[in-house]
């Protein structure tokens, strides 16, 4: 209910005041805040407020926020841009994301590995920015630019960033997590992440100034799809910010139960 009521409200929010917007707000903060009471007075809640008591628990997983929001918002704006102003195909726009994929298939087990050495900070420092890098390049993609001039090195930096980053975050988060929540620690960061996509691609159309039918001008569509990738670059900057300030360098020790103590 939060979530949708919170999508719902962003949605609004790029036609205008409405009541619409007023209710759904409300709705989105008043059932996100009962959540939250019921977690914390429930004996077995399906969300341990425990698992937020860790300092790098919490952080990773603010950080998550951000970078997914990042993610979602980029492949959503880059896949309209490649189909709208360049005049690719549903499956050509695909394609051209396909090195982000492949890189992560290929050196996720080394990113996992590497972070496991040096710590979190590192990489979930190194990998916002990296990807971050990858959308200055790609932001002045327009109707005149090849994709092996203009769309192919952003795509490979950004997606060398993203393999940095998201086998240590998710090792970190379950890493850090009690033994008998693991399982929880990882359901909680899937949350966020999902949650932060879901955020990012209702609000950012209403940011870039995008409704209606402007999807289907070339010209529109490629004022807006500037400023996403701009915000989309700015949230990756804050969430190596949050890493670089926030986690330790080296690799933290999982929480212990007392019954796991004795």
């Amino acid at each position: 209910l939060t979530l949708g009521a919170a999508t719902y409200a962003l949605i609004a929010a790029g036609e205008g005041f409405s009541s619409l917007l007023v209710t759904t707000a409300v709705v989105a903060v008043a059932a996100g805040g009962g959540f939250v009471v019921r977690q914390l007075r429930s004996r077995y809640p399906s969300v341990p407020p425990e698992l937020f008591t860790d300092r790098v628990f919490t952080v990773v997983n603010i950080e998550t926020l951000f970078v997914y929001a990042a993610l979602s918002g980029t492949s959503f704006f880059l896949v309209l841009q490649l189909q709208t102003s360049l005049g690719y195909s549903p499956l050509q726009a695909g394609i051209a994301t396909l090195p982000m994929t492949v890189l992560l298939t290929a050196f996720s087990g080394w990113a996992g590995a590497f972070g496991e050495r040096v710590g979190p900070r590192v990489p979930l420092t190194a990998g916002p920015l990296l990807a971050a890098a990858g959308l200055l390049l790609l932001v002045g993609v327009d109707a005149q630019d090849g994709y092996w001039t203009a769309v192919f090195l952003g795509v490979l930096i950004f997606g060398a960033g993203l393999t940095t980053l998201v086998a240590p975050l998710t090792a970190t988060v379950m890493g850090v997590a009690p033994h008998h929540l693991v399982g929880t620690a990882s359901g909680v960061n899937n949350a966020v992440a999902r949650t932060g996509g879901l955020l990012a691609v209702a609000a950012l159309p209403a940011v870039a100034g995008l409704s209606g039918y402007a999807y289907e001008d070339p010209a529109a569509l490629t004022s807006g799809y500037r400023v996403a990738m701009w915000v989309s670059a700015a949230l990756l900057v804050v969430g190596a910010g949050v890493a670089a300030v926030a986690l330790p360098g080296r690799r933290p020790a999982p929480q212990s139960t007392p019954q796991e103590e004795r």
